[in-house]
């Protein structure tokens, strides 16, 4: 059976940073090596232009960092929402989200974190044929690159509802084991899926990458 979703996209960027120093948000991209002119695209910009190819609209969540955000944001053409306590941790940044994309009327979403770096067109095109072909009674459709699970990953109404039933010091994790039977994981040729860049040695590392690896 093929289902037909309507997709929004999410991008959990309330963290603090603490690990880098500097919001992770704002981080050029692609990362400039020596000798090169830094980009003037950044995780975030990157990151919502990304899903915009694959979704009706984006929906960024901040924190406390809602003001230097907020212009990276509306000049994409994403909008914006605000985690009210976001050291009640990363998952209940992605409740705020989630409610925002079923107040829009939606019923599925495509959900990344600020601090991976954009993977390809086609890595999102796999994770959404998977799911829009997959039986009832796969809620999600997580990517997986050498045995390792990671983001963006789909989600459809019953993921999100069983996201929103739990209290938001929970975490993604601990629900999805829950549901583990409703959950199809992808094969994808793509290492950013699975790759974390918290610290400035993550991201030194990043731009050491070769060219064919981060695009």
């Amino acid at each position: 059976m093929t289902r037909a979703p309507s997709f929004a996209g999410v991008i959990l960027a309330a963290g603090e940073s603490s690990r880098m120093g500097r919001d992770k948000a704002l981080l050029s991209w692609p990362p400039s090596s020596p000798g090169h002119a830094s980009s003037t695209e950044t995780f975030l910009s990157a990151g919502i232009r990304s899903l915009l190819q694959a979704s009706e609209f984006v929906i960024v969540v901040a924190g406390k960092n809602e003001a230097i955000l907020a212009p990276v944001v509306y000049s994409v053409g994403a909008s914006l929402v605000v985690n009210p306590d976001p050291s009640r941790g990363q998952f209940s940044s992605l409740q705020v989200g989630l409610q925002d994309v079923l107040n829009h009327g939606r019923d599925a979403a495509i959900v990344t974190l600020v601090d991976r770096p954009p993977v390809s067109a086609k890595t999102i095109q796999s994770l959404q044929n998977a799911f829009k072909s997959s039986a009832d009674n796969i809620w999600a459709a997580v990517p997986e690159f050498s045995g390792k699970h990671g983001h963006p990953y789909v989600i459809g109404r019953e993921m999100i509802d069983a996201f929103l039933r739990v209290p938001p010091t929970s975490t993604a994790r601990e629900v999805e084991h829950q549901h583990l039977q409703h959950i199809q994981y992808v094969q994808v040729d793509d290492p950013l899926v699975a790759l974390n860049v918290n610290t400035p040695g993550d991201y030194a590392a990043l731009a050491n990458m070769s060219v064919a690896d981060i695009r």
